[in-house]
């Protein structure tokens, strides 16, 4: 076994490339070296390296290769171009079951000669997002400019180049030199770089010069810096997952440290400062105990600094009040205009090409809004009046700046301009749930508005025929139709979606209104809501199994009746109804071909075993309670009726034979079978359900 150090050390990789880049790295080592079977491999990624290590065997082993070439009694040109091809003589073969046969010893290869030959080509042909040349006299491309390779098998450089007969390959070559922090010891310009013999080596080499090579550790450091920092102070970080994520990849040594906020900035909306804040320069909101805008910021700094932080603490506190002057600036210019005032030049604004303007879709909106309003309890003048006003804030100079806040401004304002409080709320709303852990709206107003945007997002990007295709889904419809499911799941909301995306589509442009993608509407919702339960780890077989011809597009009802279900296939009895209904529907299926269909009332005359009596008396009673059950939606009823067929079916399966010799029989019991399968497709196809 071998122990494999492989570095890539370049200029600054963006942060939100480096842990792909690790997880490229290790798939094309891997696949490229199946040969030495590397194992245990780990990735380190960081702003300006990428890593990788790994056991392996020390060779691949010698081989015998068989290749089976032309029958022994095809032409000599055949055998020819066999050995032509491999490059051996007549003498190499030997004959095998009627044909030539070439067994070749490969001798066994050293893991070092083996890594050198394809290492170069993982290289060039690294699948980064975005990639650079530079320099001249190379076509290599990195994604900034590669300046080390650092390769090592058990201490030993494992020797290769960039280089080819074409390409300098700017010269790179692999060594055992890396590099340190930047800016370690202070006041270097340059780091000196210095040679490695191990794993070990390396990490605790690049340690004591101020590099964490592993990105968990500086996100943990991050996070325990700031809360050790915040708590001495009362107060905690508002949480940014992601944001920790980019600045543990902005940094090689992280050293969080707090700044001051100006209570003159303290006014601005807490939205805006956070935003500003992150987006600008990377810096975490902070809060008080009661959830409110605390005036402190933290920040991560690249290195210890040697006064303890006092002058970049400084540093950063100006700067902050130079972006929050601006922020400062669009707040109190933006509020001299109100919301209203800004509807009509939404009809300057394009929303699409086909679409028509931002004016046009809001329109849309409203009319959707005022429809959707009684249904979920919301004053349908409220809701109108939010739907105008909703998009208003996309002319604003804090939107513009800083388009994260859309929908959050527009609330803002219109409390400014003293807009009802629901009105206000459902403007700041409508784009929630952003995402699958964002918060969903609970308030009427806000679920109508919210709704509409989306339902006329959907029936829009549809009809011009832009739906989400594989993986791209360039207008967020996937999110649109999970936002839909989310609203109505949270709130209970009883409505008829395929009623809803045809009054959608009544607005569109005429040429639009029947555009053949529209009637893909429903089914795009039904696949995102067993994909949301997927994710849950509920049971999509089952929501699967009540959807199959069901036109109901109310997705309460239908998760009522799956979770019904789910509870009833839980028990026992369940399970045995199920494997009783797939045997008398697979049965129904194989004797329908001959002779079916079987159909119709059972003659009770016809009965001959005590079992098939008992079993058509329960249908009997049964049936019409689970008919009547799922008349009321009291589907835990319905399906508490049809597990007590249960006992009669295990005894009907056990004692009767249903393809009697008799043919009058045989079709009578044929038929019984066809009224349970008829009961088991009002609550499911059972032939969708696992198990």
């Amino acid at each position: 076994m071998a122990e494999l150090l492989l570095e890539l050390f370049s200029e600054e990789i963006p942060a939100r490339m480096q842990e792909a880049a690790g997880e490229d790295l290790a798939r094309l080592l891997q696949k490229a070296l199946t040969a030495l079977n590397p194992r245990d491999v780990k990735t380190f990624t960081g702003p300006r390296r990428i890593a990788l290590t790994c056991d392996m065997n020390a060779e691949v082993p010698a081989e015998t290769v068989s290749e089976r070439g032309p029958r022994e009694s095809a032409p000599e040109q055949a055998l020819a171009g066999f050995l032509r091809k491999h490059g051996a003589s007549k003498d190499d073969l030997v004959p095998q079951n009627g044909f030539w046969v070439l067994n070749r010893q490969t001798p066994a290869i050293s893991a070092e000669v083996y890594l050198a030959e394809r290492l170069p080509e993982i290289l060039r042909q690294f699948p980064w997002p975005k990639s650079m040349r530079w320099g001249t006299g190379s076509s290599f491309t990195w994604v900034r400019p590669l300046r080390r390779i650092l390769c090592l098998l058990d201490g030993t450089v494992v020797p290769f180049s960039l280089a080819t007969d074409t390409d300098t390959g700017h010269g790179l070559t692999s060594g055992n030199l890396t590099e340190g922090h930047r800016f370690f010891p202070a006041g270097s310009t340059r780091p000196e770089p210095f040679a490695v013999k191990s794993f070990t080596d390396w990490r605790d080499g690049l340690r004591a010069r101020r590099v964490m090579v592993n990105a968990e550790e500086r996100r943990q450091t991050i996070i325990k810096g700031i809360t050790e920092l915040t708590t001495q102070e009362g107060l905690s970080i508002v949480p940014d997952s992601g944001l920790v994520d980019e600045v543990a990849g902005l940094v090689e040594w992280p050293v969080p440290l707090l700044g001051r906020i100006d209570e003159t900035f303290m006014e601005l909306p807490a939205e805006v400062m956070q935003v500003s804040m992150r987006v600008n320069q990377r810096y975490f909101a902070l809060r008080h105990s009661d959830g409110t805008a605390a005036p402190r910021f933290a920040f991560v700094a690249n290195i210890e600094p040697r006064d303890g932080g006092v002058q970049v603490i400084a540093g950063n506190e100006r700067v902050l009040r130079a972006r929050f002057s601006d922020a400062r600036h669009f707040w109190d210019l933006d509020r001299k205009q109100t919301l209203e005032s800004r509807v009509a030049g939404l009809d300057r604004v394009t929303f699409h090409a086909d679409l028509g303007s931002q004016g046009e879709r809001v329109k849309r909106i409203v009319r959707m809004a005022e429809i959707i309003a009684p249904m979920v309890g919301a004053s349908v003048q409220h809701a109108g009046r939010a739907a105008l006003l909703c998009k208003s804030d996309l002319s604003t100079g804090m939107v513009g700046e800083f388009p994260e806040l859309q929908g959050v401004m527009g609330g803002y304002y219109a409390r400014h301009d003293h807009e009802a409080g629901d009105v206000c709320s459902a403007i700041a709303e409508h784009y929630m749930p952003r995402g699958p852990t964002d918060r969903v709206p609970t308030a009427p107003v806000s679920i109508a508005l919210a709704l509409a945007d989306r339902f006329d997002m959907l029936v829009g990007f549809f009809a011009v025929g832009a739906k989400p295709s594989g993986s791209g889904d360039p207008y967020g419809l996937r999110r649109a139709a999970l936002g839909i499911i989310n609203l109505i799941r949270t709130n209970g909301l009883r409505l008829d979606l395929v009623a809803l995306f045809v009054k959608a589509s009544e607005a569109l442009p005429p040429a639009l209104q029947n555009a053949p993608d529209l009637d893909l509407l429903p089914g795009f919702i039904a696949e995102r809501l067993r994909v949301q339960l997927r994710s849950e780890g509920a049971r999509h077989d089952i929501l699967a199994a009540v959807s199959v011809g069901n036109t109901d597009s109310d997705i309460v009802r239908l998760l009522a009746r799956t979770d019904a279900l789910a509870s009833m296939l839980a028990t026992e009895d369940g399970k045995n109804l199920l494997a009783a209904t797939k045997r008398a529907a697979n049965i129904l299926r194989i004797e329908d071909k001959k002779d079916g269909p079987h159909e119709g009332t059972p003659d009770a005359a016809l009965y001959t075993q005590p079992e098939e009596i008992a079993l058509a008396n329960a249908l009997g009673a049964v049936i019409p309670k689970v008919e009547a059950a799922f008349g009321d939606e009291r589907y835990a009823d319905a399906m508490r009726e049809a597990a007590s067929l249960r006992p009669v079916l295990d005894t009907f399966f056990d004692k009767v034979t249903v393809n009697s010799d008799d043919p009058q029989v045989r079709g009578n019991r044929l038929k019984l079978l066809s009224e349970l399968v008829r009961m088991a497709r009002l609550i499911a196809d059972f032939s969708q359900i696992d198990g």
